[in-house]
C-alpha cells in the first residue's frame, strides 16, 4: 500500500515538474539561480513524501519526553514553562554590571548570564600589563572574590540561576561564585547555574584556551567530580557550539563538532572514575540561532536524537535525564550588522522564533547595537520584549514542536543527522577530537566554510540587508553608544591592590601551594581552588600556579 501510494506520488510530482512547474518558470523565472540555506545547502524547490521515504513515526519522532526526544525533552515543553530569558550581560566593575543585573531582573529576565573582560577569560589579574586598556571593556572586571561578592550583592543566589561565560579559568570562577553564595547564606546544594568550562571549542573556535587540551581536560574532569559531589544543581559544562558558529561553521558543523565535544567529556568523567548517570543530566549545551529558521529547527531536533542515542547506545546510559539534550540559545551576534542597526531587532527576532520552534531551554536575543558597543539599557529592554512577545502573543509556544511532519523539516533534520555522523567517522580516522586538533582538522574545517559565507556577501550572491543591498547612501548611526570610561580601570586596580595588601598573605600562600602540590599529583584541585578563593587569592595568582606548572599552549600553524 505504502509502496503504490509513493509510485503515485512519483508520478504526479514528475508530472508537476514537467508541465505545470516547468511552463510557469519558463515565463517566471525563479529570483535566483539555486536556492541555499544560510550554510549553503541547496534547497529544492518542493518538499513531499518523496524526501523521507523511510519516515518511521516512532523511530524517528516519538513523543515529548520519550526517546529519541526529537520532539523536546519535557512533556508539555513550552505550555508548562517558558523558556529562561537570559540576557547577557557584563560591563565594567562589578558594581555596573550588578545595576543591569537588576535592570534586567526588573525587566523580567528569568536568569542571569555573566560575560568577563578579557582580561578574566585568560586569567590576568586587571593590573596585569597586558590588562591595560581592556578592564571592563567587553565584560565585567572578576579579579577576586570581593568582585564577586558585589557582582551578586542583592540577588538571592538560592531563587535566581546564573551561566557564566568562562572557559580556561571556569574552575575559579565556580569557586567563586559558590563561596560568594556561601556569604549571602545559601550553601553549594542550593545554588544552580551553569559555567561554560567548554576548552575543546576554545581551540577549534573563539581562542581563548591557556593551557594545553591534557591539562584542561584534567582539571574539567576535576570539576565534574567535584560539582558532582558537592554543587548536585549545577551544569559543569555547557557544551557551546555557537561559538564555532560565530566563527563562521556551517549548521552541520556546528552540530557535529558539538556533539563531538560533548561525547569527548562523558569520556573524561568516566575516566574520572564516575558513574555516567552521576554526571550526565548536568551536561548541557548551547546553540547558535542563525537566518535560516528551518535549518536551524532541524538542527536542534537532530541534536536531540543523535545524543539520546549516543548516550543510550554508546556510553551506556540508563536514567532519561542522561539521554536529555537541553540547551541554551543565542541568536547570532555574527549575523549583526553595524549598517542600519534598528535592522538587527528584525533579525533577531527571527532568530529567536526558530529557537522556540526547536524547542530551546533557554534563550538569549542580541541586541540592536551589538555591532557597535555593549548593549545601552533601551535596546537591552527590546532586545527582551523580543522574547516576551514571542512567549506571549506570537503562538510559537502554544504546541509543542509544530514543525514536526513538514516534508521539508524532517527531510532536513535526516540530513543533518546523516552528514553529523560522516564528520563523526572523520574525526574518528584522524584518532580523535583531541588529535584532530591538533592536526587543524576544525580549524580548517570551520576557516574554509567562513570564507566560502564571506566570498557569497562580496560577490552578491548571498543578500544582505544595510551590507550589500537596500543600502542607505550617506548613512549617520543615530542611536546612542554605550562607552566605558577610562576611570573603570583606574578603580579596579586600586580595589584589587587594596585587597591582596589587607588579606593574611601568608594563608594566600600556603592555598597556592597546596594547589601546585594537588596539581603535580592527582589530587583534585577543586577544593584548593575553593581554599585560596576564601582567602581572595586573586584569578591570576590562581592561574599562574598551572603557567609555571605547564606552560602556555600554542595552537598548530594550518595555513
Amino acid at each position: 500500500m505504502v509502496d503504490d501510494t509513493s509510485r503515485k506520488i512519483a508520478a504526479a510530482n514528475k508530472n508537476w515538474e514537467k508541465n505545470t512547474l516547468a511552463s510557469h518558470q519558463a515565463k517566471h523565472p525563479d529570483r535566483r539561480k539555486e536556492f541555499v540555506t544560510t550554510s549553503s545547502k541547496p534547497v529544492k524547490v518542493l518538499y513531499t513524501p518523496l524526501d523521507i521515504p523511510d519516515f518511521d513515526y516512532m523511530k524517528n519522532l516519538g513523543f515529548p519526553s520519550e526517546y529519541p526526544y526529537t520532539r523536546g525533552v519535557q512533556p508539555t515543553m513550552h505550555r508548562g514553562r517558558l523558556w529562561t530569558m537570559r540576557q547577557f550581560a557584563g560591563m565594567g566593575t562589578a558594581e555596573e554590571t550588578n545595576e543591569r543585573f537588576k535592570f534586567l531582573l526588573a525587566n523580567g529576565t528569568t536568569g542571569l548570564s555573566v560575560a568577563f573582560h578579557l582580561p578574566t577569560l585568560f586569567a590576568r589579574d586587571s593590573d596585569h600589563p597586558i590588562a591595560h586598556g581592556e578592564v571592563g571593556k567587553l565584560g565585567v572586571a572578576v579579579d577576586t572574590l570581593k568582585d564577586m561578592e558585589i557582582l551578586f550583592a542583592g540577588i538571592p543566589l538560592d531563587q535566581v540561576t546564573t551561566s557564566m561565560t568562562i572557559n580556561a579559568p571556569a574552575s575559579i570562577l565556580l569557586a567563586m561564585y559558590m563561596v560568594a553564595a556561601e556569604k549571602q547564606g545559601v550553601s553549594a546544594q542550593q545554588i544552580g547555574g551553569t559555567i561554560q568550562n567548554d576548552i575543546l571549542k576554545e581551540y577549534m573556535a573563539q581562542k581563548s584556551w591557556i593551557l594545553a587540551p591534557a591539562p584542561s581536560l584534567r582539571i574539567i574532569g576535576d570539576i565534574m567530580e567535584y560539582a558532582t559531589m558537592n554543587i548536585p544543581r549545577w551544569n559543569t559544562i555547557s557544551i557551546s557550539g555557537y561559538h564555532i558558529r560565530e566563527a563562521g561553521s556551517t549548521a552541520v558543523q556546528e552540530l557535529a563538532f558539538t556533539l563531538l565535544n560533548g561525547m569527548e567529556y562523558v569520556k573524561v568523567g568516566m575516566k574520572q572514575g564516575l558513574d555516567v548517570d552521576s554526571f550526565a543530566p548536568r551536561l548541557s549545551f548551547f546553540f547558535n540561532a542563525h537566518n535560516d529558521i528551518f535549518e536551524e529547527v532541524a538542527k536542534y531536533r537532530a541534536a536531540r536524537r543523535i545524543w539520546a542515542r549516543e548516550m543510550k547506545e554508546t556510553f551506556g546510559a540508563k536514567k532519561e535525564r542522561s539521554l536529555w539534550m537541553r540547551f541554551h540559545t543565542q541568536t547570532a551576534g555574527a549575523s549583526l550588522t553595524a549598517q542600519q542597526p534598528m535592522v538587527n531587532t528584525v533579525r533577531t527576532a527571527y532568530q529567536a522564533l526558530a529557537a522556540v520552534l526547536g524547542g530551546t531551554q533557554s534563550l538569549h536575543t542580541n541586541s540592536m547595537d551589538e555591532a557597535l558597543c555593549l548593549p545601552t539599557e533601551d535596546a537591552v529592554r527590546v532586545a527582551l520584549r523580543t522574547q516576551q512577545v514571542l512567549a506571549h502573543e506570537s503562538g510559537a509556544a502554544n504546541t509543542i514542536d509544530p514543525l514536526a511532519g513538514s516534508y521539508y523539516v524532517e527531510a532536513l533534520t535526516n540530513e543533518m543527522e546523516e552528514e553529523a555522523y560522516k564528520y563523526f567517522e572523520k574525526v574518528e580516522a584522524l584518532g580523535g577530537v583531541v588529535e584532530a586538533i591538533e592536526k587543524g582538522f576544525f580549524q580548517r574545517e570551520i576557516a574554509e566554510a567562513s570564507y566560502r559565507y564571506q566570498r557569497e556577501i562580496d560577490s552578491g550572491e548571498r543578500k544582505i540587508v544595510g551590507v550589500n543591498d537596500y543600502i542607505l547612501e550617506g548613512e549617520k548611526i543615530t542611536i546612542p553608544v554605550l562607552k566605558i570610561g577610562e576611570q573603570v580601570e583606574r578603580r579596579q586596580i586600586e580595589r584589587t591592590q587594596k585587597i591582596r595588601k589587607d588579606r593574611d598573605n601568608k594563608k594566600v600562600e600556603d592555598a597556592l601551594d597546596g594547589l601546585r602540590n594537588a596539581s603535580e599529583g592527582d589530587e583534585n584541585v577543586m577544593p584548593h581552588i575553593v581554599t585560596a578563593v576564601r582567602e581572595y587569592a586573586t584569578i591570576g595568582e590562581i592561574f599562574e600556579v598551572w603557567r609555571e606548572l605547564w606552560g602556555e599552549w600554542d595552537e598548530p600553524k594550518i595555513f
